[in-house]
Protein backbone atom coordinates (compact mmCIF):
# COMPACT_ATOMS: atom_id res chain seq x y z
CA UNK A 1 0.00 0.00 0.00
CA UNK A 2 1.01 3.05 -0.96
CA UNK A 3 0.74 6.37 1.31
CA UNK A 4 0.20 10.00 0.47
CA UNK A 5 0.10 12.83 2.00
CA UNK A 6 0.03 15.76 -0.80
CA UNK A 7 -1.77 16.12 -4.02
CA UNK A 8 1.50 15.78 -6.24
CA UNK A 9 2.13 12.47 -4.49
CA UNK A 10 -1.29 11.34 -4.52
CA UNK A 11 -1.38 12.13 -8.36
CA UNK A 12 1.96 10.15 -8.70
CA UNK A 13 0.22 7.03 -6.96
CA UNK A 14 -3.27 7.14 -9.17
CA UNK A 15 -0.82 6.86 -12.68
CA UNK A 16 -1.67 4.31 -14.49
CA UNK A 17 -5.08 2.95 -12.56
CA UNK A 18 -8.67 3.78 -12.58
CA UNK A 19 -10.58 5.87 -15.20
CA UNK A 20 -9.04 4.07 -18.29
CA UNK A 21 -8.51 0.86 -16.72
CA UNK A 22 -10.77 -1.89 -17.45
CA UNK A 23 -11.77 -2.22 -13.79
CA UNK A 24 -11.59 0.98 -12.73
CA UNK A 25 -10.71 3.14 -8.87
CA UNK A 26 -12.93 3.02 -5.67
CA UNK A 27 -12.41 5.29 -3.02
CA UNK A 28 -13.33 5.17 0.46
CA UNK A 29 -13.42 8.58 2.78
CA UNK A 30 -13.09 8.29 5.91
CA UNK A 31 -11.74 10.13 9.27
CA UNK A 32 -9.97 7.63 11.15
CA UNK A 33 -10.38 5.86 13.87
CA UNK A 34 -11.17 2.87 11.88
CA UNK A 35 -13.64 -0.09 12.58
CA UNK A 36 -15.00 -2.91 10.71
CA UNK A 37 -17.70 -1.11 9.30
CA UNK A 38 -15.25 1.17 7.26
CA UNK A 39 -12.99 -1.65 6.61
CA UNK A 40 -16.27 -3.63 5.05
CA UNK A 41 -16.23 -0.33 3.03
CA UNK A 42 -12.51 -1.07 1.67
CA UNK A 43 -12.83 -4.62 0.87
CA UNK A 44 -16.81 -3.69 -0.77
CA UNK A 45 -14.19 -1.61 -2.91
CA UNK A 46 -11.34 -3.93 -3.21
CA UNK A 47 -14.29 -6.36 -4.75
CA UNK A 48 -15.81 -3.57 -7.10
CA UNK A 49 -12.52 -3.21 -8.94
CA UNK A 50 -10.75 -6.43 -8.59
CA UNK A 51 -7.17 -6.74 -8.25
CA UNK A 52 -6.32 -5.05 -11.68
CA UNK A 53 -8.37 -1.83 -10.06
CA UNK A 54 -7.33 0.65 -7.30
CA UNK A 55 -9.30 0.89 -4.26
CA UNK A 56 -8.09 4.01 -2.18
CA UNK A 57 -8.95 5.12 1.47
CA UNK A 58 -8.82 8.97 2.63
CA UNK A 59 -8.17 9.51 6.35
CA UNK A 60 -9.13 13.39 7.25
CA UNK A 61 -10.32 14.93 10.04
CA UNK A 62 -12.61 17.59 8.48
CA UNK A 63 -12.51 20.92 10.49
CA UNK A 64 -15.51 22.07 8.31
CA UNK A 65 -18.25 19.69 9.57
CA UNK A 66 -17.48 20.25 13.18
CA UNK A 67 -19.75 22.97 14.81
CA UNK A 68 -18.24 24.85 17.69
CA UNK A 69 -19.23 22.68 20.56
CA UNK A 70 -18.46 19.75 18.83
CA UNK A 71 -15.44 17.44 19.42
CA UNK A 72 -12.97 18.49 16.65
CA UNK A 73 -9.63 18.44 19.14
CA UNK A 74 -11.10 15.54 21.16
CA UNK A 75 -11.80 13.27 18.05
CA UNK A 76 -9.84 9.60 18.41
CA UNK A 77 -6.51 10.09 15.95
CA UNK A 78 -5.18 6.70 15.38
CA UNK A 79 -3.15 7.23 12.32
CA UNK A 80 -0.62 4.48 12.62
CA UNK A 81 -3.23 1.64 13.22
CA UNK A 82 -5.92 2.66 10.71
CA UNK A 83 -2.67 2.48 8.07
CA UNK A 84 -2.44 -1.08 9.11
CA UNK A 85 -5.83 -2.41 9.03
CA UNK A 86 -6.13 -0.58 5.34
CA UNK A 87 -2.86 -2.36 4.06
CA UNK A 88 -5.01 -5.79 5.50
CA UNK A 89 -8.20 -5.07 3.66
CA UNK A 90 -6.94 -4.83 0.56
CA UNK A 91 -6.24 -1.30 0.24
CA UNK A 92 -3.75 0.02 -2.59
CA UNK A 93 -3.31 3.90 -1.86
CA UNK A 94 -4.08 5.95 1.73
CA UNK A 95 -4.41 9.37 1.00
CA UNK A 96 -3.47 11.00 4.74
CA UNK A 97 -3.94 14.88 3.84
CA UNK A 98 -3.44 17.26 6.80
CA UNK A 99 -5.79 20.46 7.03
CA UNK A 100 -3.08 22.59 5.43
CA UNK A 101 -2.91 20.59 2.20
CA UNK A 102 -6.73 20.40 2.24
CA UNK A 103 -7.35 23.74 2.52
CA UNK A 104 -3.86 25.68 1.76
CA UNK A 105 -5.62 29.18 2.36
CA UNK A 106 -7.54 28.39 5.63
CA UNK A 107 -11.50 27.58 5.65
CA UNK A 108 -12.77 27.76 1.76
CA UNK A 109 -14.56 30.73 1.27
CA UNK A 110 -16.70 28.94 -1.65
CA UNK A 111 -18.65 26.00 -0.27
CA UNK A 112 -21.47 23.81 -1.20
CA UNK A 113 -24.98 24.54 -0.52
CA UNK A 114 -26.43 21.37 0.80
CA UNK A 115 -29.79 22.38 0.14
CA UNK A 116 -32.94 22.28 2.18
CA UNK A 117 -32.83 18.81 3.69
CA UNK A 118 -29.14 19.69 4.99
CA UNK A 119 -31.83 21.67 7.25
CA UNK A 120 -33.81 18.65 8.84
CA UNK A 121 -32.74 15.41 10.77
CA UNK A 122 -28.57 16.24 11.81
CA UNK A 123 -28.49 19.76 9.94
CA UNK A 124 -31.21 21.12 12.76
CA UNK A 125 -29.21 19.48 15.23
CA UNK A 126 -26.27 20.37 14.02
CA UNK A 127 -26.22 23.34 11.41
CA UNK A 128 -23.56 23.72 8.86
CA UNK A 129 -22.60 20.24 9.07
CA UNK A 130 -23.50 19.34 5.76
CA UNK A 131 -21.80 22.10 3.44
CA UNK A 132 -18.79 20.86 5.55
CA UNK A 133 -19.94 17.61 4.65
CA UNK A 134 -19.95 17.81 0.97
CA UNK A 135 -17.34 20.75 0.34
CA UNK A 136 -14.97 18.00 1.47
CA UNK A 137 -16.14 15.03 -0.44
CA UNK A 138 -16.81 17.48 -3.62
CA UNK A 139 -12.59 17.91 -3.19
CA UNK A 140 -11.92 14.50 -2.31
CA UNK A 141 -13.78 13.77 -5.32
CA UNK A 142 -11.61 15.53 -7.50
CA UNK A 143 -8.81 14.87 -6.14
CA UNK A 144 -9.07 10.95 -6.15
CA UNK A 145 -11.14 10.62 -9.82
CA UNK A 146 -12.94 7.32 -8.99
CA UNK A 147 -15.20 5.54 -10.64
CA UNK A 148 -17.19 4.87 -7.89
CA UNK A 149 -17.16 5.99 -4.35
CA UNK A 150 -18.48 4.19 -1.14
CA UNK A 151 -20.36 5.32 1.87
CA UNK A 152 -21.84 3.25 4.47
CA UNK A 153 -25.37 3.44 5.32
CA UNK A 154 -25.28 4.41 8.55
CA UNK A 155 -24.95 7.88 7.75
CA UNK A 156 -27.96 7.52 5.71
CA UNK A 157 -28.39 11.57 5.57
CA UNK A 158 -24.95 12.16 4.22
CA UNK A 159 -25.54 9.18 2.16
CA UNK A 160 -28.61 10.69 0.29
CA UNK A 161 -27.49 14.08 0.40
CA UNK A 162 -23.94 12.98 -1.67
CA UNK A 163 -26.10 11.38 -3.78
CA UNK A 164 -28.01 14.35 -4.53
CA UNK A 165 -25.08 16.57 -4.80
CA UNK A 166 -23.08 13.76 -7.76
CA UNK A 167 -26.82 14.41 -9.90
CA UNK A 168 -27.55 17.99 -9.48
CA UNK A 169 -23.80 19.13 -10.42
CA UNK A 170 -23.27 16.25 -13.09
CA UNK A 171 -20.78 14.66 -10.92
CA UNK A 172 -19.28 11.24 -13.44
CA UNK A 173 -18.88 9.10 -10.15
CA UNK A 174 -20.82 6.54 -9.13
CA UNK A 175 -21.75 6.56 -5.32
CA UNK A 176 -22.42 3.10 -3.86
CA UNK A 177 -24.35 2.54 0.04
CA UNK A 178 -23.13 -0.33 1.99
CA UNK A 179 -25.29 -1.80 4.79
CA UNK A 180 -24.37 -0.99 8.09
CA UNK A 181 -22.35 -3.03 10.20
CA UNK A 182 -23.12 -3.95 14.09
CA UNK A 183 -21.79 -5.74 16.94
CA UNK A 184 -23.36 -8.81 17.64
CA UNK A 185 -25.99 -7.20 20.06
CA UNK A 186 -27.05 -4.78 17.62
CA UNK A 187 -25.22 -1.49 18.17
CA UNK A 188 -23.83 -0.06 15.24
CA UNK A 189 -20.78 0.27 14.74
CA UNK A 190 -19.21 3.55 15.33
CA UNK A 191 -15.52 5.82 16.11
CA UNK A 192 -17.53 7.59 18.57
CA UNK A 193 -18.73 4.31 20.82
CA UNK A 194 -15.28 4.28 22.25
CA UNK A 195 -16.31 7.52 24.15
CA UNK A 196 -19.20 5.07 25.78
CA UNK A 197 -18.11 3.93 29.44
CA UNK A 198 -19.33 -0.03 29.71
CA UNK A 199 -22.57 0.87 31.80
CA UNK A 200 -23.17 3.76 28.61
CA UNK A 201 -22.32 0.87 25.95
CA UNK A 202 -24.91 -1.50 27.98
CA UNK A 203 -27.76 0.91 27.43
CA UNK A 204 -26.39 1.72 23.65
CA UNK A 205 -28.22 -0.84 21.96
CA UNK A 206 -31.76 0.76 22.70
CA UNK A 207 -30.59 2.67 19.65
CA UNK A 208 -30.89 -0.72 17.71
CA UNK A 209 -33.97 -1.88 19.52
CA UNK A 210 -35.88 1.24 19.24
CA UNK A 211 -35.29 0.57 15.50
CA UNK A 212 -36.65 -3.56 15.47
CA UNK A 213 -39.98 -2.06 17.61
CA UNK A 214 -40.46 0.56 15.00
CA UNK A 215 -39.69 -1.83 11.85
CA UNK A 216 -42.43 -4.17 13.80
CA UNK A 217 -44.68 -1.68 13.60
CA UNK A 218 -44.40 -0.55 9.89
CA UNK A 219 -48.17 -2.40 9.25
CA UNK A 220 -49.64 0.09 11.00
CA UNK A 221 -48.26 3.15 9.89
CA UNK A 222 -45.71 5.75 10.43
CA UNK A 223 -47.12 7.05 13.92
CA UNK A 224 -47.12 4.09 15.24
CA UNK A 225 -43.26 3.11 13.88
CA UNK A 226 -42.11 6.45 15.52
CA UNK A 227 -44.52 5.59 18.62
CA UNK A 228 -42.88 2.11 18.97
CA UNK A 229 -39.05 3.47 18.62
CA UNK A 230 -39.84 5.87 21.44
CA UNK A 231 -41.37 3.03 23.98
CA UNK A 232 -37.85 1.82 23.45
CA UNK A 233 -36.59 4.88 25.53
CA UNK A 234 -38.70 5.66 27.43
CA UNK A 235 -36.61 3.62 30.79
CA UNK A 236 -33.17 4.32 29.72
CA UNK A 237 -30.76 6.86 30.31
CA UNK A 238 -30.98 7.96 27.07
CA UNK A 239 -31.73 11.27 25.75
CA UNK A 240 -33.22 11.22 21.78
CA UNK A 241 -32.63 14.01 19.37
CA UNK A 242 -35.27 12.83 17.01
CA UNK A 243 -37.08 9.76 15.58
CA UNK A 244 -38.45 10.27 12.23
CA UNK A 245 -39.59 7.99 9.40
CA UNK A 246 -39.16 9.39 5.52
CA UNK A 247 -39.67 8.30 2.00
CA UNK A 248 -35.97 6.70 1.29
CA UNK A 249 -35.38 10.06 -0.47
CA UNK A 250 -35.67 11.74 3.00
CA UNK A 251 -37.71 14.39 1.50
CA UNK A 252 -41.59 13.10 2.67
CA UNK A 253 -43.29 11.43 5.45
CA UNK A 254 -44.28 8.21 3.15
CA UNK A 255 -48.07 6.58 3.60
CA UNK A 256 -46.90 3.22 1.69
CA UNK A 257 -43.99 1.49 0.97
CA UNK A 258 -40.43 1.25 1.40
CA UNK A 259 -39.18 4.05 3.88
CA UNK A 260 -36.83 4.96 6.52
CA UNK A 261 -36.86 5.04 10.11
CA UNK A 262 -33.95 7.64 11.39
CA UNK A 263 -33.01 8.48 15.05
CA UNK A 264 -30.32 10.36 16.97
CA UNK A 265 -29.73 10.04 20.69
CA UNK A 266 -27.64 11.26 23.06
CA UNK A 267 -25.55 8.58 26.21
CA UNK A 268 -24.11 11.01 28.54
CA UNK A 269 -21.84 12.99 26.23
CA UNK A 270 -21.85 10.90 23.41
CA UNK A 271 -24.18 11.68 20.45
CA UNK A 272 -24.92 8.69 18.38
CA UNK A 273 -26.96 8.41 15.10
CA UNK A 274 -28.76 4.77 13.15
CA UNK A 275 -31.60 4.05 10.98
CA UNK A 276 -33.10 1.01 9.42
CA UNK A 277 -35.72 0.48 6.85
CA UNK A 278 -39.33 0.04 7.61
CA UNK A 279 -42.15 -1.05 5.25
CA UNK A 280 -45.21 0.95 5.65
CA UNK A 281 -48.82 -0.79 4.62
CA UNK A 282 -51.26 2.05 6.26
CA UNK A 283 -51.22 5.63 6.04
CA UNK A 284 -50.85 7.58 9.30
CA UNK A 285 -49.60 10.67 10.91
CA UNK A 286 -47.74 12.34 12.27
CA UNK A 287 -43.87 10.90 11.91
CA UNK A 288 -42.33 13.32 14.44
CA UNK A 289 -40.87 12.93 17.77
CA UNK A 290 -38.23 15.79 19.39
Amino acid sequence: MRRATTGAELAEALVGAGPGNPRGRAVVMTMGALHDGHLALVRAARERVGEEGQALATIFVNPLQFGPSEDLAAYPRTLADDLRQLEAAGCDVAFTPTAQVMYPDGEPQVRVDPGPLADTLEGAVRPGHFAGVLTVVLKLLHLTRPDVALFGEKDYQQLTLIRRMVVDLDLAVRIDGVATVREPDGLALSSRNRYLDPEQRRIAVVLSRALDAGAAAGANGPAAVVAAARAEFDNEAVTPDYVEVRSVDLLVPPARGPARLLLAARIGTTRLIDNAVVHLSHSAAPTTMR
